[in-house]
């Protein structure tokens, strides 16, 4: 599922992550979609870390982390994970 070219990168979202995205209540949801579409201005913002031993990003939205790749070359950004804190990166 493609959001969009909404600046300068692309955003894709893995089917799998898409229904994590979709399990969430409705609130959570919203919030977790507006910060992944900033992520196509801002692949890097302000407190994302690159995880180590993964050419993997994550970001925190509240109790959830997002989890994504950047493709520089092609300038797409690939989330591929959405969960709880606690459960993501484990």
């Amino acid at each position: 599922m493609i959001l969009g070219d909404v600046e300068s990168y692309r955003l894709e979202v893995k089917r799998s992550a898409a229904k994590e995205i979709g399990d969430l209540r409705k609130a959570d949801c919203q919030r977790v979609v507006a910060r992944i579409q900033l992520l196509a201005s801002d692949p890097r913002p302000h407190g994302c870390e690159k995880l180590s031993g993964a050419e993997k990003y994550r970001i925190r939205q509240g109790d959830y982390r997002i989890l994504y790749e950047i493709d520089d070359s092609t300038k797409l950004v690939t989330i591929v994970k959405v969960g709880n804190r606690r459960e993501v990166c484990r």
